[in-house]
């Protein structure tokens, strides 16, 4: 707004001023005066500004090609820097950030891209905020939004996954049976050293197996009660023959 000379500058505005061409300085934010006709006055937003990196194809140091895109947080620090030392700030950081996430996407595999975020994207933020600071652009933050990984190389990474998750199960199933095992051997210990303990295993098995609705229940006896009954026929059958022949 230019009124005989006026002019007003918002809170979030700074106005360079240059008299018949030449740099005289920085006003605002309120009102201020500038002669007319001969000033150009240049208003620079320092609010937090936006840049979104385009998705672009990107080969990683294990040579895999992925398409990533991102998002840049930039704000001015020095409005005379930013208008007197690069010709479009905005296009220039757009470009910066562009070939920064080309180049350190190159450096890292894709395993590190795809775990590591956090770390790539506080190293695309140092090093564009470095090339960037003589310019009067302090880098905010910069985020990796997408990572799109080619359709075969997902099919392989799905596969991987799942042998991870089958020999993990495996492992489990075998550390469940050696655990087994191993208890099993301590209860056989401890029938070896009490008979009896198999007697009252048995009897309870049978009672465990009674409680159910079936229709045949199997008892097991132990041989030595087979034994005995084998016996104790055997000598009826004499005592019977002897009274036979008498």
């Amino acid at each position: 707004m230019s009124f005989f000379g006026f002019r007003i500058a918002r809170e979030y505005e700074r106005c360079l001023i240059f008299i018949l061409g030449r740099y005289k300085g920085i006003k605002g934010p309120g009102l201020f005066w500038s002669w007319p006709f001969i000033t150009r006055v240049e208003k620079v937003d320092i609010r937090v500004n936006t840049v979104d990196v385009a998705a672009q194809d990107t080969v990683t140091r294990d040579s895999v090609t992925i398409k990533v895109n991102a998002v840049l947080y930039y704000r001015i620090s020095d409005p005379k820097k930013a208008v007197l030392e690069v010709a479009n700030y905005q296009s220039a950081i757009y470009q910066i950030a562009l070939t920064t996430l080309r180049n350190v996407i190159g450096q890292n595999n894709l395993d590190e891209v795809l775990n590591d975020r956090d770390k790539i994207n506080l190293q695309l933020k140092e090093i564009v905020d470095k090339i960037t600071d003589p310019w009067g652009l302090d880098v905010q933050m910069v985020e990796m939004k997408d990572v799109e990984i080619p359709i075969a190389m997902q099919r392989a990474m799905a596969k991987e996954a799942e042998a991870t998750r089958e020999k993990r199960a495996r492992i489990i199933k075998a550390e469940g049976e050696a655990e087994a095992s191993q208890k099993l051997a301590e209860a056989a210990e401890a029938i070896a050293k009490s008979p009896a303990g198999l007697e009252l295993r048995r009897m309870q098995m049978i009672t465990e197996v009674g409680a159910e609705n079936n229709t045949t229940t199997i008892m097991l006896l132990p041989s030595d009660f087979v034994n005995l009954a084998s016996q104790l026929t055997k000598k009826i059958e004499k005592e019977l023959e002897k009274d036979k022949k008498i």
